[in-house]
């Protein structure tokens, strides 16, 4: 298994922006499809985006337009920019990785600890 530590969260106004980064270990992590998802308590954990190891991306429809998954494999790290941010995007964030694509977070086996994004209004 890949192990996974993210960064980047925080506190931000309302239309604000911040950039989420995923580090990975290990030397095959470009053969990974990853992704983000959030969960805020009491609520089962959604999916945002996913990246395949081709890097095609796909977004989650409440944050296309705002969210950008990327990744660069030479550093290992999964990036999500995100733009126009809303109060609803309070979450606690995780980036995850399988091999395979896909977008139900139960299909993932690798997780990092999350860091949390607080969005002010």
């Amino acid at each position: 298994q890949v192990q996974l530590v993210e960064s980047g969260g925080g506190l931000v106004q309302a239309g604000g922006s911040l950039r989420l980064s995923c580090a990975a270990s290990g030397r095959t992590f470009s053969f990974y499809s990853m992704g983000w998802f959030r969960q805020v308590p009491g609520k089962e954990r959604e999916f945002v985006a996913g990246i395949r190891s081709g890097g095609s991306t796909f977004h989650g429809d409440s944050v296309k337009g705002r969210f950008t998954i990327s990744r660069g494999n030479a550093k290992n790290t999964v990036y999500l920019q995100m733009n126009s941010l809303k109060p609803e995007d309070t979450a606690v964030y995780y980036c995850a990785a399988r091999v395979g694509y896909s977008s139900n977070w139960t299909d993932f086996g690798s997780w990092g600890q999350g860091t949390q994004v607080t969005v002010s209004s």
